[in-house]
């Protein structure tokens, strides 16, 4: 019963950001939460937003070295993002 309740909550959740126009937003926190979910504690504690723009995913990370490695990945991480979230069709990473 609660599944049926947690996706009913979603749903309406996501209706609400697309009537108000915050849809990028919500998809932003989705990436940081998968960010959350890839990358052990530590690492993740070092960054410091997501946010989408045109189609354009900018994370900002606080510690100079995986600053770097980001970028040195920055195919890899936008491809496992275009993976993990097909229907966002995001046209660049940005790391800043």
């Amino acid at each position: 019963m609660k599944k049926k309740r947690e996706y009913q909550s979603s749903e309406l959740v996501k209706s609400f950001a697309k009537l108000y126009g915050f849809e990028d937003k919500l998809l932003a926190f989705e990436v940081k939460d998968f960010l959350h979910e890839y990358l052990n504690d530590a690492l993740f504690q070092e960054i410091e937003s997501v946010n989408l723009r045109k189609k354009i995913l900018e994370i900002k990370i606080k510690s100079p070295l995986l600053k770097n490695d980001f970028r040195m990945r920055k195919t890899f991480f936008l491809n496992k993002f275009k993976e993990q979230f097909p229907e966002a069709d995001f046209s660049d990473l940005q790391i800043l």
